[in-house]
């Protein structure tokens, strides 16, 4: 049994930043224009940027090492020492610009903790800020999530960073990572017209006019665009776009590249020497802006988020998909706030279906549990298991729960079991190590739903050994994974 006392380890640690007798690292920021002091063993131990600092920096004559940063203001870095320190950010009165840039600090210091939390923030509860600023926070961004979210944002809405007054203003590395989306939703000749537009505008000595072009005003255009046309999809072009739109700048293009999408819109049947890049694909969801009304969610439990995430874990993919990529729709075939809590209504409805995944909403806390059955669901057997490697139960990152938990079967012969007929009306679902069960025919009122806290059938526990094995649920749904229709 562990005691844990940690407001006063924080307030303790907090005063020890404010006390100015022992310090031995001063840091100054804004140009010099302001200084903190620090002690060298809480900031190695607690950031691995200021252990290199450190490392690298002798100390003065009065035994003090002095860092010099430059990138932040003295506001963001008192909330940096107050987190190092009492593992405390108090956002209460912050505006979210501000939230945004001490994430960007974070970042900046190896603060992964500190990072992590202020992306998830942002994203979960500041998105129509973050889209009113897209374009600033697109060029700017080295956050992975942050990343992923204007990725996401771009593959639906791409004027939102093509048409914005700062387009022309993005690096050459923003514009790339767009070029190289194959869900990227505009028409390929308007990508075309965008690049050099872009291109034409990181040199201001070409002549405006274009018939004015010196074969060298070509060259410095194609110079600044290398690393972009080779993502343009040329052989998707119409005979009509070649003609007004490429032809103007086929001297920017290499020679056989050039011959090729003439031959190409001549004899599209024929090989060619240049590598044909497909298509870009065209998505049906669209982009929900914060002008508009919220769809109708597909699930009370999950989000989109957490959607992608189990497609990860079902495909075995090392690279996370994304809002945009993941291939699966969820189908709901049962929720208990419409159908009901009885056991035997999951059997009834459960039946003869494969592919599912069971999601539960654990009473009084932000636990969401669940299962995935690759296999078919029956309901007159008497009891038999379902043998299977590719079953997994899993805990989502929610609410205070800080990292999704994923647990593989390990003894595929017990992976899922189908209960026996007389047993339907008060077990449900059973993944080895957690399942469902209800002596009151209804899995609300007894709080008799169990999940081990010590691994057995499955690779990992999903719940910590402190909480009981015992639980109860507010909601359960059950979907039927299919694959989407491209």
């Amino acid at each position: 049994m562990s005691l844990k006392f940690f407001d006063k380890l924080s307030q303790n640690l907090i005063e020890l930043l404010n006390d100015k007798d022992d310090y031995n690292v001063m840091i100054e920021v804004e140009n010099k224009g302001k200084s903190f002091t620090a002690h060298s063993n809480v900031l190695k131990f607690r950031s691995s940027y200021f252990r290199k600092e450190l490392e690298n920096i002798q100390p003065n004559e009065s035994n003090i090492k002095i860092i010099i940063v430059s990138s932040v203001s003295a506001e963001i870095f008192k909330f940096i020492l107050q987190y190092i320190y009492g593992g405390i950010v108090d956002l209460e009165n912050c505006e979210t610009r501000f939230i945004y840039d001490l994430m960007l600090a974070a970042n900046e210091f190896e603060l992964e903790e500190l990072t992590n939390k202020l992306e998830t923030l942002l994203i979960e509860t500041k998105g129509s800020w973050l889209r009113t600023h897209f374009s600033f926070i697109f060029s700017r961004n080295d956050s992975e999530k942050l990343k992923n979210f204007c990725n996401d944002i771009v593959i639906k809405y791409p004027n939102l960073i093509f048409d914005s007054s700062d387009f022309t203003s993005l690096e050459e590395s923003a514009i790339v990572s767009l070029l190289k989306q194959n869900d990227l939703q505009i028409e390929e000749i308007k990508i075309w017209d965008y690049i050099i537009k872009w291109g034409i505008a990181q040199t201001s000595t070409l002549p405006k006019n274009l018939d004015d072009w010196t074969k060298e005003n070509f060259l410095t255009l194609k110079t600044t665009l290398q690393q972009c046309l080779p993502h343009i999809r040329y052989f998707h072009f119409s005979g009509i776009e070649v003609l007004d739109k490429i032809e103007p700048y086929k001297k920017i293009l290499d020679k056989q590249l050039w011959k090729d999408i003439n031959q190409h819109v001549v004899a599209p049947e024929r090989p060619v020497k240049s590598i044909i890049l497909p298509p870009r694909s065209v998505l049906v969801t669209e982009l929900l802006l914060s002008t508009e009304e919220p769809r109708e969610s597909f699930s009370t439990i999950i989000s989109e988020e957490h959607a992608a995430e189990i497609s990860t874990w079902i495909d075995r993919k090392t690279t996370a998909y994304t809002l945009t990529n993941f291939p699966y729709k969820f189908e709901l075939i049962l929720r208990g706030t419409q159908d009901g809590f009885a056991p035997q209504t999951f059997w009834n409805i459960w039946h003869d279906h494969d592919c599912t995944v069971v999601l539960l909403k654990v009473a009084g806390t932000d636990e969401i549990i669940g299962g995935y059955n690759p296999l078919a669901g029956d309901k007159n057997t008497n009891g038999e298991w379902m043998k299977t490697k590719d079953s997994f139960i899993f805990s989502l990152k929610n609410g205070n729960i800080q990292n999704s938990i994923l647990s593989r079967v390990k003894q595929p012969q017990y992976a899922i079991q189908n209960i026996s007929k007389n047993a339907q009306n008060q077990y449900g679902p059973h993944f080895g190590d957690f399942w469902m069960y209800s002596d009151k025919s209804n899995f609300t009122l007894d709080g008799r739903c169990f999940c081990r806290s010590n691994s057995y059938l499955y690779e990992k526990p999903l719940r910590s050994s402190s909480s009981s094995e015992y639980f109860s649920i507010t909601d359960y749904e059950v979907f039927k994974i299919v694959k989407k229709i491209i």
